[in-house]
């Protein structure tokens, strides 16, 4: 989680605007300090706010999260908590 933690950290400052940040997860606590920090750009789920009170995140999540289909499931059952997520620089 640590690890985890300051490559996410580092994204901000290495992916130019316009890139993209794509991490796929495979337990929920790994994918709730990503969806967070995708969303609001720290992990607690609190976006920081400038002095008009406009978030300030470094990216813009993708609304779609992309899960195993049925298909995929049965043949690897092991994906069943597997998420991908998609989020790109602003």
């Amino acid at each position: 989680m640590d690890a985890l933690r300051e490559m996410l950290e580092q994204t901000a400052s290495v992916i130019k605007s316009g890139g993209r940040l794509v991490v796929i997860t495979y337990h929920s606590l790994e994918d709730r300090l990503v969806k967070n920090y995708m969303k609001n750009g720290k992990f607690d789920g609190q976006a920081e706010k400038d002095l008009f009170g406009n978030v300030n995140v470094p990216f813009k999540m993708e609304s779609k999260v992309i899960v195993p289909d049925d298909r995929e499931l049965e043949e690897n059952s092991r994906s069943r908590s597997a998420k991908l997520r998609i989020a790109e620089r602003k």
